[in-house]
């Protein structure tokens, strides 16, 4: 019997992978593409999908489900007013998985994963706008 094979365990144990996709989900939210094994990545499409149809559903009960898997306000709040919005008339297939060649250190397969129709923007702004937010003395310590 093959019960409770329907997904990859990645090597971690289920409360790691839970955290990692999260923490992953956040990150592809935020800047709309990111860069991580193509097994990761592949897996990531499920959660991200599902996290977009609750943002286009709308409502507290979903807001709150989204917040509980997310735990990133601003995360919930990009996902439920602009990739709603964006993707109010697309019946799926929200994200794009590609492949992007081996990594240098243990040749493990690497993938792309955006979003559909992204914002080139946004890939990196949170961190353009804390590099801004900085003060002068404080980039110098940064550099050092």
């Amino acid at each position: 019997m093959r019960h409770g094979n329907a997904h990859r365990k990645l090597g971690v144990t289920p409360s790691h992978r839970k955290a990692m996709f999260a923490n992953m989900a956040v990150a592809l939210i935020e800047n709309e593409q990111i860069t991580s094994t193509l097994a990761k990545a592949k897996e990531m499409r499920a959660v991200v999908e599902s996290l977009i149809t609750l943002g286009k559903k709308g409502g507290l009960a979903n807001r709150r489900r989204a917040l509980s898997i997310l735990r990133d306000e601003v995360a919930v709040r990009k996902l439920f007013s602009t990739l709603a919005e964006r993707y109010k008339a697309r019946q799926g297939g929200y994200t794009r998985v590609l492949k992007a060649g081996f990594r240098y250190g243990d040749a493990a397969a690497m993938g792309m994963i955006e979003l559909v129709d992204r914002d080139v923007e946004a890939k990196g702004a949170s961190a353009r706008a804390r590099k801004l937010e900085q003060t002068p003395e404080e980039a110098e310590t940064a550099k050092v």
